[in-house]
């Protein structure tokens, strides 16, 4: 993998985090996100497989998702370490080390979780085809968020 590929995908996901911030701030700007994920994408959890297009429909969970977040008290998502892997010369994994923010009345808490992003690399074009996440529900559940 190039030191330039490798630059562009921290870049890439400096840009997620920023929309995610964005979101969680109250001052969504969905389309960046959106424009991150390919026209169809996988996700895999401990609920299973999933398959999603990237449409209206997505749009709007996307707008619901961070809703969601602020009203758990979610203050803030940053990444704390990338580790970028070459599959071949067009498709790359990215294990992504977040660690998010909490603060509730008497709570205030920071989770660390990874995911393991997919990306394609196409006329010079990054996009999520798949990402792997542990169980977010538990976690949010473990520490009284929900």
């Amino acid at each position: 993998m190039s030191a330039n590929v490798n630059e562009k995908i921290r870049q890439f996901f400096a840009e997620y985090e920023k929309a995610f911030e964005k979101g969680i701030a109250g001052k969504p700007d969905v389309m960046s996100t959106v424009n991150s994920f390919a026209h169809v994408f996988v996700e895999a959890s401990p609920l299973g497989i999933m398959g999603g297009t990237n449409d209206n429909k997505f749009r709007d969970a996307i707008a619901k998702g961070f809703e969601f977040y602020r009203k758990m008290g979610a203050k803030s998502m940053t990444i704390e370490k990338i580790d970028i892997t070459a599959i071949d010369a067009y498709h790359y994994q990215a294990k992504i080390h977040w660690k998010a923010r909490y603060e509730q009345t008497k709570l205030e808490v920071d989770i660390e979780f990874n995911i393991i992003y997919l990306l394609q690399n196409l006329n010079n074009k990054l996009e999520i085809f798949a990402y792997i996440t542990g169980d977010e529900q538990a976690a949010l559940r473990k520490h009284g968020l929900i």
